[in-house]
């Protein structure tokens, strides 16, 4: 994939793998929206960025009506595949973050996983304020994956940096806590962090890496010496034949006023 790809196609190439190997996010997130943030569990969901459908399966599977909001076809496809024939409470549309082609005041959440660190920011409070309904709620949430609480993740850190085609500049754009903090202003109503853990044997690890944008595809001169470094590392810290691929799922919620 080209570095320089609008984000919307920066996954279409990887999609596949996306499916399969990207992890999902722990149903406790679930329990803090609806307990401690208020957010009823009849709401409708506007799903920012729902990409292949992780981030959408976890609100269906919480009874929550969903529309899935994607502008990559691909992925959009990839869900519906997915979900859309167990799921009569699911929709799709085909708008961005900041143009969603909903109507106004249509939805009681607004919910955006790990793509929120490709949208604009300032651009998609108008827009989000406009679909939700009165006392709606914004949730942007991650797994951000540990870095060093491990040989293993440090080891992989090491190997990101060496062979992504642009992994510092993707790595540097996930906003930090000050940053989300400010951006909802005093409309934060709270923010968690949550463990999250994939166990993942050589071919996991080996799709998790590619699901990611900065990895290079085959035909990539760094490709392949970037999977024979993956072997290696996956030899040297293997138990019973998986590694620990550890996240801290970050989110925060709030009104948009």
């Amino acid at each position: 994939m080209n570095p320089s790809a609008a984000p919307t196609e920066r996954f279409s190439d990887r999609v596949a793998d996306y499916v399969r190997y990207r992890p999902g996010y722990p149903p406790a997130l679930l329990d803090w929206l609806h307990r401690d943030i208020g957010v009823a569990a009849g709401a409708t969901v506007a799903d920012i960025g729902a990409g292949t459908g992780i981030s959408t399966r976890l609100f269906l599977d919480a009874g929550h009506r969903v529309v899935a909001v994607e502008p990559n076809a691909a992925m959009r496809q990839a869900a519906e595949r997915w979900l859309a024939a167990g799921h009569p409470q699911l929709s799709f549309a085909a708008g961005t973050a900041e143009a969603t082609t909903l109507a106004d005041a249509s939805v009681g959440l607004v919910s955006a996983a790990q793509a929120f660190h490709w949208f604009d920011a300032d651009a998609v409070r108008p827009e989000w304020r406009r679909i939700l309904q009165p006392g709606g709620i914004a949730l942007v949430y991650w797994n951000s994956r540990l870095l060093d609480v491990s040989p293993f993740l440090a080891a992989y850190e090491r190997l990101l940096q060496d062979y992504g085609t642009d992994y510092s500049t993707v790595a540097e754009r996930y906003q930090d806590d000050a940053t989300m903090r400010a951006w909802f202003g005093a409309g934060l109503r709270g923010r968690v962090q949550l463990p999250n853990v994939q166990h993942l044997d050589f071919d996991g690890l080996r799709g998790r890496l590619l699901s990611s944008s900065y990895a290079p595809q085959p035909g990539h001169p760094r490709h392949a010496p970037m999977l024979a470094a993956l072997r290696a590392l996956f030899d040297a810290h293997a138990v019973d034949g998986r590694v620990a691929f550890e996240y801290r799922t970050r989110a925060f919620a709030g009104t948009l006023d």
